[in-house]
């Protein structure tokens, strides 16, 4: 059994919510139950990387610099500074075939914060030559060296998916990258390098 399945049966004791939409979600119900009242749901998030004259725009159509970028046969690196005070740059691989975005945040001073590492599970690709689009679909997995990984955000993907924004297909293909992401890590000592090395994906970070 999936190490992500106890993670969504736990669910209702955070809320009540995602629990139910889960089951529905995994009945592969044709029409999504309705979006549960309270925190706002929101769209997709999504993001254009120019490889050609280093920017990021972001789902708003707000453009920022990118410090450094360079494309191996796995995916595409990213580095840039970070937009919160406390951060001084971020790092980002771009991984298409297994959907998610492994993200390392360097703080002020100099070391990690409360993880190694968030995975963002979503769906990468290149569009037009030297364009990349990074699209958000909910979940993040916390990744601390040696500890059991930490699945974010199934709440809003499963409100996301009943309003509409996500459609089941979509919502069970993210939920089957995050398990292979858990699943992984657990198999490897919890450690994601090990992991991704099995999986021909060798990462270098600054």
């Amino acid at each position: 059994m999936s190490v992500l399945v106890p993670l969504l049966v736990a669910a209702p004791t955070m809320s009540g919510i995602a629990g139910y939409m889960a089951r529905d979600l995994r009945r592969g119900s044709a029409e999504p139950a309705q979006a549960p009242p309270g925190n706002p749901v929101r769209r997709p998030l999504v993001e254009y990387f120019d490889l050609a004259d280093l920017t990021c725009t972001d789902s708003r159509g707000y453009i920022t610099s990118v410090d450094r970028c360079h494309r191996e046969s796995w995916g595409l690196y990213i580095s840039r500074a970070a937009d919160r005070p406390e951060r001084r740059h971020t790092e980002t691989w771009l991984l298409p075939d297994l959907g998610i975005r492994a993200t390392r945040e360097h703080t002020r001073p100099a070391r990690f914060g409360k993880h190694d590492y968030r995975l963002d599970i979503g769906e990468f690709s290149e569009v037009t030559p030297k364009r990349w689009r990074a699209t958000d679909l909910y979940l993040d997995v916390v990744v601390r060296q040696g500890r059991p990984a930490e699945l974010h955000g199934a709440e809003q993907l499963l409100a996301a998916h009943a309003a509409g924004f996500l459609d089941a297909a979509g919502a069970r293909r993210a939920f089957d990258r995050a398990t292979k992401v858990v699943d992984g890590c657990a198999s490897h000592e919890h450690d994601l390098e090990q992991w991704l090395a099995s999986e021909g994906i060798v990462l270098t970070w600054m």
